[in-house]
């Protein structure tokens, strides 16, 4: 699996797009591909303050609910409320389908989180390969 590499990415399987002081937050394929079908997915309102590390909503799937964690702080500009009806688009491609817009509060967090390659080598490990 190849992964973007104009993302950068969490150790909880999120992935973050920053094009200046805003972003783009997702899960990555191979947290989709663990959840398997995924059901439901409950996000922050807009406005809301999310930090980085800390939970800012759930996936659930057919296997569990999973714990969203925020790659980076600022407030939620935007929601995909598309999948408020369909949350399958996570299944059908996780890295266009993005779950929250935010404004950034210090875009330097970014600099602590995996590039691409580094993030490939990590779910390999975790994966056992």
């Amino acid at each position: 699996m190849s992964y973007p590499t104009d993302y950068k990415y969490t150790k909880e399987h999120e992935w973050i797009k920053a094009d200046g002081k805003n972003a783009t937050i997702g899960i990555t394929v191979y947290a989709q591909e663990s959840l398997g079908d995924i059901v439901f997915v409950e996000l922050p309102k807009v406005g809301s303050e999310i930090t980085a590390g800390k939970t800012f909503g759930t996936v659930e799937s057919v296997k569990a609910v999973s714990d969203l964690f925020a790659p980076a702080s600022g407030t939620v500009t935007e929601v995909n409320g598309e999948l408020a009806t369909a949350p399958e688009k996570i299944n059908q491609d996780a890295h266009s389908a993005w779950l929250i817009k935010v404004a950034l509060k210090d875009p330097g967090e970014l600099n602590a989180l995996l590039a691409a390659a580094d993030y490939e080598k990590f779910v390999a490990e975790e994966a056992g390969h």
